[in-house]
C-alpha cells in the first residue's frame, strides 16, 4: 500500500499534460472544478498516482464535461460546481473509509453517456467478470447492442481520444438532428430514454423518428440490465450508481 504523500508528491505529474489536452482539444469541453480533500481521499483509495491520468483527474476535478453534456467523465469531487457530477467515489461505491483490500469488483467505471453507455476501466480479471479486452484497458457497454465492447487503449490515451473530436464518429447512427440541444437541457442524474428502443429494428432503421425523453440515469441503466435478462444476453454486470 502507498501513503498519500507518495501518490500524490510525484516527478512528471500528468495533470499539466491533461490541462494542455483539454485547452488544444476539438471537443466542447468544461472541466468541473475539484476539491481537494474529496481528490486526495479518491487518490488513496484507488492506490493510483498523480502521475497517471486517471489520478490526475481525480486529484484536480470534479470531472470532465463533454460535448454539451453528452459524455460525464466522473473525477475525485462530487458537488464542486454547479455541474453537480458524482464522484468516482459515488459511482464506484467506495467505502467511505480508507480500505487497502477494497477493489471494484467488475472494473473501474469512469463516464456515462446520456444514452445509458457505460464507459469502465478493466480490473485485474476482466475475463472473470464478463468483460472483453486486457486488464487495465477501457472498454464501453453500447445501449443499441446491449453488450461490452473492447476499446483497446488505455484511460489516458481515452482521455485525450474524447477531447480529440473523434466522438462523432464514435456515435455515429446514435445522434440525432438536435442531440445537442436535449442533451443540454439535462441535469447531471438524467439520460435520455429513446423509444423504440436503440437496440431495435425500427430505431436503427430511423433514429431522428423515435421519441425521447428524459429519464433519471438510475433508471435507464436499470432498463439496460433488464434488457439483457429478457433478451438471454449476458448480464453487464455493474454500471455504477447515480
Amino acid at each position: 500500500m502507498r501513503g498519500l504523500t507518495e501518490l500524490v508528491n510525484v516527478d512528471e505529474p500528468a495533470w499539466p499534460l491533461l490541462q494542455e489536452a483539454f485547452t488544444s482539444g476539438a471537443a466542447a469541453l468544461e472541466v468541473v472544478p475539484g476539491d481537494a480533500e474529496q481528490g486526495r481521499a479518491c487518490l488513496l483509495q484507488l492506490q493510483v498516482s498523480a502521475r497517471s491520468a486517471l489520478g490526475a483527474l481525480a486529484l484536480h476535478t470534479g470531472g470532465v464535461i463533454v460535448d454539451g453534456g453528452w459524455l460525464r467523465v466522473f473525477g475525485g469531487a462530487s458537488g464542486a460546481s454547479a455541474a453537480g457530477l458524482p464522484s468516482l467515489a459515488q459511482v464506484n461505491h467506495f467505502p467511505s473509509d480508507f480500505d487497502p483490500a477494497w477493489r471494484p469488483t467488475d472494473g473501474l467505471v469512469v463516464g456515462h453517456d446520456v444514452l445509458g453507455g457505460v464507459f469502465a476501466l478493466n480490473g485485474h480479471d476482466a475475463a472473470g467478470a464478463g468483460r472483453p479486452g486486457a486488464p487495465g484497458q477501457m472498454v464501453y457497454f453500447a445501449p443499441d447492442s446491449m453488450e461490452w465492447e473492447a476499446l483497446e487503449m488505455g484511460y489516458g490515451t481515452w482521455l485525450t481520444w474524447l477531447v480529440s473530436g473523434r466522438l462523432e464518429q464514435f456515435y455515429e447512427g446514435l445522434r440525432w438532428p438536435g442531440w445537442q440541444d436535449e442533451a443540454s437541457r439535462l441535469t447531471s442524474d438524467q439520460g435520455i430514454s429513446v423509444f423504440p428502443f436503440l437496440w431495435s429494428k425500427e430505431a436503427h432503421a430511423d433514429l431522428a423518428a423515435t421519441s425521447r425523453r428524459p429519464v433519471p440515469m438510475a433508471e435507464l441503466l436499470g432498463l439496460n440490465r433488464d434488457f439483457c435478462a429478457q433478451m438471454g444476453l449476458p448480464a453487464p454486470g455493474f454500471l455504477g450508481s447515480v
